[in-house]
């Protein structure tokens, strides 16, 4: 059974590289894998990928040997299981903001004892019922072992429980999404607004207390390298549309070169 990257990262306290694509590219997971990327992140809340899309990028993962992280557009328990099943490494869910919440996301995506997640063996993870020699027992300690659940933290809602959510057992780290975060801070009073960036340090002394780790989205290369100055274990860095449009672009400058610049 395949072994994740990511998780094999964690354990060793290091860094965990990571590409976003919310497109049907398998040569995405081949270049990811081949330039030293650890998972890609698959995103379905912001793309309409259907089921079937979803498991052939996760079946050429499986082939380049690269973790995928599904963002899925849904919380429902049977759905999330069938991720995993279908060879996703983790799962990270948007806009999560109490520790009940983070609680019934380990219920349903981790097996007992940590959750409740039901057992399938003629899937992709078990390959098949062959993974494991078909011991269910076996199959469910790997899969505990070898796959990963991350929260997002997008509110002020959620920063001011973020200890209380660091508490609960059976998930892995956080992730900011700066974007809803400014935007739902902005509402908040401003005697009780927190900075990006203190967001950032309190989120990188709960993870240190609580043995989890984090990252955010970086708005440049820059940023990038402050945020694991800070302690962020989770470098997400390169999103399929800003690479595709950043060679295009260059591309067409090379043309221009060539031909003189379009009017």
């Amino acid at each position: 059974m395949r072994k994740s990257r990511v998780m094999e990262r964690i354990r060793a306290g290091q860094a965990v590289r990571i590409a976003m694509t919310g497109h049907v590219l398998p040569p995405f997971l081949a270049y990811a894998a081949h330039s030293g990327y650890d998972c890609i992140w698959l995103d379905m809340e912001h793309h309409p990928l259907d089921e079937g899309e979803v498991r052939t990028m996760l079946a050429f993962a499986q082939l380049f040997d690269i973790d995928v992280l599904v963002r899925p557009n849904t919380r429902e328990k049977m759905s999330l299981g069938r991720y995993l099943e279908d060879g996703a490494a983790g799962i990270v869910i948007p806009q999560v903001s109490t520790a009940d919440e983070v609680r019934d996301l380990v219920s349903k995506v981790k097996y007992p004892p940590l959750g409740d997640r039901g057992m399938g063996l003629p899937n992709l993870q078990a390959r098949y019922g062959l993974g494991a020699g078909g011991d269910h027992v076996r199959m469910a300690d790997h899969a505990l072992h070898e796959t990963f659940l991350l929260v997002q933290l997008e509110t002020p809602a959620g920063l001011a429980n973020l200890d209380e959510m660091a508490a609960v057992p059976g998930f892995e780290g956080f992730f900011v999404g700066p974007t809803d975060l400014d935007l739902r801070m902005r509402l908040e009073p401003e005697e009780s607004r927190v900075t990006y960036m203190e967001t950032l340090r309190q989120l990188n002394e709960a993870c240190g207390r609580h043995g989890l780790v984090w990252g955010s989205n970086p708005a440049n290369v820059d940023e990038l390298r402050e945020f694991r100055a800070m302690g962020a274990r989770l470098l997400l860095w390169g999103v399929d549309t800003g690479l595709l449009r950043a060679g295009l672009d260059a591309c067409g400058q090379e043309l221009d070169a060539i031909e003189g610049p379009r009017g």
